[in-house]
């Protein structure tokens, strides 16, 4: 079985180790500047600062973001990039429980969840989540560092730029585009392109005053 370590020990780290457990990957422990104790078995094998060691004495270098995204930062991919910086790899990981049709790509570092689908012919770049029984149709493409929360459905033909959030149950209709850097509230239909980065809310969704 191949080595993997987990990076973070919050709830989106319980979600990827649950996932990770189903698959053939052994999650050897995680890092967390905080020690959640025992996670689904999984133990803590110090903070992040142990990383640089744990890839001299681990020959597989392979590694997953356990850090979860509930906003537009870039904290997610960052990390990933200075691991890789550093000599490690991310794999995509995906549940056994999802389905990607043909001609699915998935760059670096992305993560399906259960009951996720993806269908044919969309390209999802690196560092993203496709979280549980959200639906991605055909021929999207989804920008790095996206999260696709439960529930959420894209529309076909749609492009989602890189760094948006898309809440749960949102629903993007066919053909959109959505800028960098949005996120798209829970519940929200988008009807139109999104064309300025911002927090948009409601049926149909609309830029959320601040």
């Amino acid at each position: 079985m191949d080595r993997i370590v987990v990076v973070g020990g919050g709830g989106h780290a319980r979600a990827l180790i649950s996932v990770l457990k189903k698959t053939s990957w052994n999650v050897v422990g995680y890092t967390d500047p905080l020690d959640k104790g025992i996670i689904l078995g999984v133990a803590r094998l110090g903070a992040d600062s142990v990383l640089p060691q744990l890839l001299r004495t681990c020959d597989d270098g392979r590694a997953a973001i356990g850090v979860g995204k509930i906003d537009t930062s870039s904290k997610r991919l960052r990390l990933q990039e200075e691991l890789e910086a550093i000599g490690y790899e991310f794999p995509t990981i995906v549940s056994p429980t999802a389905v990607l049709n043909e001609e699915v790509t998935l760059g670096e570092g992305t993560v399906v969840l259960d009951v996720a689908a993806v269908g044919a012919g969309t390209a999802v770049g690196r560092g993203c989540i496709l979280n549980t029984n959200c639906t991605v149709e055909h021929d999207c493409r989804v920008g790095d560092d996206v999260h696709i929360a439960p529930g959420a459905v894209v529309s076909g033909g749609v492009t989602i730029g890189k760094g948006c959030l898309i809440g749960a149950g949102v629903t993007i209709i066919q053909g959109l585009t959505i800028c960098e850097n949005c996120l798209i509230g829970a519940g929200a239909v988008v009807l139109r392109n999104v064309d300025s980065p911002g927090t948009y809310i409601g049926n149909p969704a609309r830029r959320a005053k601040s």
